[in-house]
């Protein structure tokens, strides 16, 4: 029975507790005489890399080797310098990082403040202040506040690289053409009649056919396709444009990579005090929030890819932040461009299937050999080529998915302000305007609420349009007490937050309005109800409760007020009217569940809850410990195999899932129960959980477990392992074994944590996996959030 392997990223074994090897903690814990290696017997712990890793390694290389000339090129710096960032990012941040197949190396992002500094300061003060720039980034790393960077609105992060990438296009744009690229942006625009005026044949020539294959190339269709885009687009351009300028014996410059016994190295920084460190600030700032944002978006990706099916960890950013500080210091020290995570090498490294962080080191050593070696190749290569390809690169920054996005938010103005503010005054005033703009967008959608009252057919009606803020609390109470006495009042929110000032306001009129014989019903704009009065002869009680296992003690305790009778009452008053409808629709359907749901018996869970499902959803069985007798056994229940049969040959379930859970009874008392008990009902039913108890103990296996940390006791140990078990139990079962042979049934195993309400799920479930590790099922987004996606 298994599932993923073990966390093992680098080179070196991590164990998945931190104190797996303590003695004293062996001896104390519970479990201590099942204590063995997770890994199964002989396993070779030697450093080994993956053939998947050199294969994405050689893709990368491909594609950064041209790209980082290009971008060395657009900066103004030494062509080397692009080299030099390259196999950095490669080497420290692959080893160093904490985004296991997160790219790093020079990037689109930094170019417009690389070049500005150097223009300003010279390269070799440029180089001083990278390092100063990555020692502020170990320091970030050290306060642990990597999360913090990701609090920018999408909006000035999308802003800032469309900004940088109109920049960078219109500066290559001069150089495409034959030209020289101005100081800025608005230069750039003001040349541009002269430029088209003064063309170069060759230049324009070899730079529409590198535009032109950089196109083309990833939409080349049918088997050809399939062959073609092995070789990287950039890669492909850049040698069709070398082959052309070569072959039609054009005279254009070339990349001139000089001697590497001449690489400038940084010196001590000079200039003004405030001017340098806003430099250093600027560099750490774009080159961190550029870095980690490209790590979250990498985590989508590999959690996205079905091929090679290997557990790669999330990106731990702080480590990622301190990866890049530290690239940067060497990068900068070795006379290099600063370095950044890159979401296009990046992204090539999860297509080409890299399972480790190997791919990305490797990439940096087929740099420096090329760096090293192929000088003589490399510099065949027209620099019109190279401007061609961070050109198209930066028109690709003003993404068109972003901007849809950021219009569907409402944010258009934060972004053009952004864009702009980049373009006309630079990286760091531009994202400081974007950050302005947008407090100030959100603090006019805070104060901007519209609140009205009318009468319809004898329905008053209170619609508050925006959020609801104690600033809209006296116009929300004004319009409020315009509602008469005893009439009935729908109040209709049009908004995503309601802070405490308004909810008392809102509660305290509903609550006084109903005492006086009137109605209230609280809806969002749909119509649906989102709130219900609080009932003030529970005095105890809040709109959580139905929840909560609670006592009212100064609730009088007669007839009236018997738990089921009340439960059913509000059912009838609350929850009937929504869900009739479906319910009508399935009981003229017949039910048609997607998965058969096999869980405990126990109270806490709620298996509608858990799985956020509702009527039609589960086929579920609950029974004392979540059991699956074998068939067959003298002491079998039928009803659970009845209950299986007719799910999977009748109903047709896609799914099995069987759902364990923490603090479990029936484990603690199949732990506990001697071999030969007394012949209690209960103690007939939990012989079913032998088996589990037996594939605890059994050396020869290895534990079931949750991803990171070892079971807190032998109990939830137990609980684990009986979920791998009675999935075994399961395959049992005619039934069962014939839709798993066509391929047509999924087995499932499920644990849930009472104490934390965090659910896990399984990551195998075939007979020939040795490991199982249950894995943490992370939040996804809200219903908010889903809409605007």
């Amino acid at each position: 029975m298994s599932c993923a392997p073990t966390r093992n990223d680098d080179a070196s074994h991590q164990p998945d507790d931190p104190h797996e090897n303590d003695p004293a903690r062996t001896a104390l814990s519970p479990t201590s005489r099942f204590q063995r290696p997770h890994g199964p017997p002989g396993s070779d712990r030697r450093f080994r890399i993956h053939s998947a890793d050199v294969s994405a390694s050689v893709a990368v290389f491909l594609i950064a080797l041209p790209l980082s000339l290009g971008i060395a090129l657009a900066t103004g710096a030494p062509l080397q310098a692009g080299l030099v960032a390259a196999a950095v990012g490669g080497i420290v941040v692959g080893r160093l990082g904490g985004a296991p197949l997160q790219v790093s190396g020079p990037a689109a992002g930094l170019t417009v403040v690389t070049a500005e500094l150097i223009q300003q300061y010279g390269w070799r003060t440029t180089c001083a202040i990278t390092v100063l720039a990555g020692l502020c980034q170990l320091f970030l790393a050290a306060l642990r506040v990597a999360r913090s960077a990701l609090a920018v609105s999408p909006a000035i992060v999308h802003g800032m690289l469309a900004g940088i990438g109109a920049t960078i296009a219109l500066a290559q744009l001069h150089i495409v053409l034959g030209g020289t690229p101005q100081s800025s942006a608005v230069d750039n625009v003001r040349g541009l009649p002269a430029q088209l005026a003064d063309l170069h044949p060759a230049a324009l020539s070899v730079s529409i056919l590198t535009i032109a294959v950089l196109l083309i190339w990833p939409r080349v269709p049918g088997h050809a396709g399939r062959i073609v885009r092995k070789i990287p687009a950039a890669l492909a351009a850049v040698a069709a444009a070398t082959a052309l300028a070569a072959a039609a014996g054009l005279h254009l410059p070339r990349v001139d990579l000089p001697s590497w016994r001449s690489h400038a190295l940084p010196e001590l920084p000079e200039g003004p005090v405030l001017g340098l460190l806003a430099a250093v600030l600027t560099i750490m700032l774009v080159g961190s929030v550029e870095s980690l944002l490209s790590a979250v978006a990498i985590d989508k990706l590999v959690a996205a890819r079905k091929k090679p099916a290997v557990r790669i960890p999330r990106a731990d950013l702080d480590r990622e932040l301190a990866g890049q500080g530290a690239a940067n210091m060497v990068s900068g020290a070795l006379g290099g461009l600063p370095v950044t995570g890159v979401a296009v090498r990046s992204s090539a490294n999860v297509s080409a299937g890299a399972v480790s962080r190997n791919s990305t080191m490797l990439h940096g050593l087929w740099v420096v050999v090329a760096a090293l070696l192929l000088v003589p190749v490399l510099d065949l290569i027209p620099l019109a080529a190279l401007a061609a390809l961070v050109m198209v690169v930066g028109v690709q920054m003003v993404n068109i998915t972003h901007l849809r996005n950021v219009k569907k938010n409402r944010e258009m103005l934060v972004y053009a302000a952004t864009v702009t503010a980049v373009v006309l005054t630079g990286v760091l005033e531009g994202v400081f305007i974007g950050i302005a703009v947008a407090v100030a967008v959100a603090l006019h959608r805070l104060t901007r609420t519209r609140i009205t009252v009318e009468e319809q057919d004898g329905v008053h009606r209170v619609r508050a349009r925006g959020q609801l803020t104690f600033l809209a609390v006296p116009r929300l109470s004004r319009m409020l007490s315009q509602v008469p006495h005893g009439a009935h009042c729908v109040v209709e929110l049009d908004g995503s937050f309601m802070d405490h000032a308004a909810y008392e306001t809102l509660h305290d009129w509903q609550t006084s309005h109903t005492s006086q014989g009137g109605t209230v019903e609280v809806t969002g704009r749909a119509g649906g109800r989102i709130s219900e009065p609080a009932d003030e002869t529970h005095g105890c009680c809040r709109p959580w409760t139905p929840w909560r296992n609670h006592h009212c003690d100064d609730r009088p305790r007669d007839a009236d007020t018997h738990h089921l009778a009340n439960g059913l009452s509000s059912f009838q008053r609350n929850t009937a009217p929504l869900v009739r409808d479906e319910l009508a629709r399935l009981a003229r359907e017949g039910q048609r569940p997607s998965q058969l749901f096999i869980t405990c018996a126990d109270s806490r869970l709620v298996t509608s809850m858990i799985t956020a499902s509702g009527p039609g959803d589960l086929f579920t069985v609950r029974n004392v410990g979540n059991l699956v007798p074998l068939p067959g056994e003298k002491t079998a229940d039928d009803s659970v195999a009845a209950a299986i049969e007719y799910a999977v040959d009748i109903l047709e379930v896609d799914s099995i899932t069987v759902c364990g859970h923490s603090g479990c009874g029936a484990m603690q008392a199949l732990l506990n129960s001697p071999p030969d008990g007394t012949a209690t009902p209960l103690a007939r039913w939990l012989r079913h959980g032998r088996p589990s108890l037996q594939r605890m103990k059994n050396r020869q296996r290895s534990w079931a477990r949750i991803s990171g940390r070892l079971p807190t006791d032998a109990v939830e140990q137990l609980c684990l392992t009986n979920v791998v078990q009675q999935l075994e139990h399961l395959r049992a079962h005619e039934s069962v074994a014939r839709r798993l042979a066509e391929g047509s049934l999924q087995l499932h195993g499920m644990y849930f944590h009472v104490g934390e309400a965090q659910a896990y799920l399984l990551t195998g479930t075939t007979e020939q996996e040795i490991d199982a590790v249950f894995d943490r099922v992370a939040p996804g987004p809200s219903t908010l959030e889903k809409s605007h996606s």
